[in-house]
């Protein structure tokens, strides 16, 4: 990504609605897997840890992070989170069979050969372990905060499974997520992609990823959140996100 939206990342990750409802959503998937506290984790671009710590705090104490940013480690570091480094997340340094549950949340549509990084992923994996994929949804969304995070792609539902897939690994469940935010941000960002571009693009751009009140961030934050209790019940059929739960045999 962009070093200015890089920078931009580190200094909102913690609090930001986005992020805090998407650990959340994770946090919620890995205790519906019933993921036993012993379980060996990797987390693939951890950024500088934030679901690390909750995670550790659930008492998951095996856990594993890496992250291409070396900025990023460097923080996570600082705060005081053990056993994260720097690392491809395409080019794994791990044995064979080292994890029994791997985490990417934002990670594939980073990767130009998403094929290839899935197969890496299901390698580092136990056989029964899960892998928990998230990714952004809808080409249609694409826009410039798409380009300064240097992402390939987005995807559709079908699209994540057939990686998967593909990979030998086999499904478990699969759905949109952000559903409540869906069309708003659509309109938004068809507006966008409508309206002329500038001539010039600031060098302090930092596509949708913006400070809000804090009454207003906690807002969305408890929004997502229900929306993630509501995950339990039934798949989303639309939403900004998409996300996948696949297994080892």
């Amino acid at each position: 990504m962009d070093l200015t939206y890089e920078q931009k990342y580190h200094q909102l990750e913690e609090q930001h609605w986005w992020f805090t409802g998407r650990r959340d959503a994770v946090r919620k998937l890995i205790h519906s897997l019933q993921i036993p506290a012993s379980a060996s984790i990797l987390e693939i671009g951890c950024s500088a840890g934030p679901l690390q710590q909750i995670l550790k705090a659930d008492g998951y104490q095996r856990l594993t992070g890496i992250d291409i940013s070396e900025n990023a480690i460097a923080l996570a570091k600082e705060r005081g989170i053990p056993n994260v480094s720097v690392m491809d997340g395409a080019q794994l340094e791990f044995a064979d069979a080292s994890f029994d549950l791997l985490i990417a949340s934002d990670v594939l549509e980073h990767i130009e050969d998403e094929e290839r990084a899935v197969r890496e992923w299901s390698r580092v994996l136990r056989p029964g372990g899960r892998m928990i994929v998230f990714v952004p949804a809808f080409q249609m969304l694409w826009t410039r905060h798409d380009e300064v995070n240097h992402h390939f792609r987005r995807y559709t539902g079908a699209h994540l499974r057939g990686v998967l897939q593909k990979a030998g690994l086999h499904l478990e469940r699969s759905s949109y997520w952000n559903s409540t935010l869906f069309f708003p941000t659509s309109m938004m960002r068809l507006a966008k992609r409508i309206l002329p571009r500038p001539a010039t693009t600031e060098p302090t751009d930092t596509g949708d990823l913006k400070q809000f009140p804090g009454w207003i961030n906690s807002a969305l934050s408890r929004l997502l959140k229900t929306e993630n209790t509501l995950l339990k019940h039934a798949p989303l059929p639309v939403g900004v996100s998409v996300f996948a739960i696949a297994r080892k045999p």
